[in-house]
């Protein structure tokens, strides 16, 4: 694997996984994955196949670890009631939501606060802030069947920030966004970042460029690189493919993982 030094070297670790695996059946999907990231807005790129969903969704959680150790915010997720504890600090948008399409928009969200067991008293102030902050203000009382895919995705923000988490795990969430909105998503993150770990992964590795001070690059349900943004463009030279040098690097790094 390339690494390329610790942007948080200082700050305390709040999410470290050594030797990680995630096992469906016969198949190592995770095949011993090592992280230690500090608060931060860190970006997640990769093949479709290479393991991110699932990676996510052990850290949400949602998937016991087939095997490694896992530590997130200073707590073992295996243990129900660290685990419970946990759940409360996180928040987490995966690739395809569900919802209740009779739900308005502020009903929705103060679900979610509800059930990351929020102070009830503390709820609906929450609620109008994370709401805001995606610019859904205007539509809070609006039913859920009524919205654009966009903004569907940015209720699922919403929901993912009304708990103000010290962990933030969002899969692909500028999908459906419009490039004004893109910006102000990143700037959220950006505040976020400041006092918490955020991990984005997608596609579009502009987003990662804007946002993010520390990017890995997973393949085969392993970390092939982890630096900085500077470090992996500067590795996009040579004859490979891709539009940006930082597309460039992206393609080398999986080139050489391969080969």
């Amino acid at each position: 694997m390339v690494v390329a030094g610790n942007v948080n070297a200082n700050a305390a670790v709040s999410v470290q996984a050594r030797s990680v695996i995630q096992r469906f059946g016969r198949t190592d999907v995770l095949k011993g994955v090592d992280l230690a990231l500090a608060p931060g807005v860190f970006g997640l790129l990769g093949p479709n196949g290479a393991g991110k969903t699932t990676l996510l969704r052990t850290l949400a959680t949602i998937l016991t670890p087939s095997g490694g150790t896992l530590r997130l915010l200073g707590l073992d997720p295996t243990q129900p009631d660290q685990r419970r504890r946990l759940r409360r600090r996180l928040g987490y948008l995966p690739q395809s939501l569900g919802y209740y399409p009779n739900f308005t928009v502020a009903e929705f969200v103060e679900y979610f606060a509800l059930l990351k067991e929020m102070p009830s008293a503390d709820v609906n102030r929450a609620v109008a802030r994370a709401i805001e902050r995606v610019g859904l203000s205007d539509r809070a009382r609006s039913k859920l069947k009524t919205l654009s895919g966009g903004m569907l995705r940015r209720v699922g923000i919403a929901q993912a920030v009304v708990n103000e988490p010290d962990l933030l795990l969002l899969d692909e969430p500028t999908a459906g966004l419009d490039p004004e909105q893109r910006v102000g998503f990143r700037t959220l993150l950006r505040e976020i970042g400041e006092h918490g770990v955020v991990i984005v992964s997608t596609h579009l590795v502009e987003d990662v460029a804007a946002a993010c001070s520390t990017v890995a690059l997973m393949d085969a349900g392993r970390i092939v690189f982890q630096g900085t943004p500077d470090h992996l463009t500067s590795l996009g030279t040579g004859h490979v493919v891709g539009d940006s040098p930082l597309e460039r690097g992206y393609s080398r790094v999986l080139a050489e993982a391969r080969a």
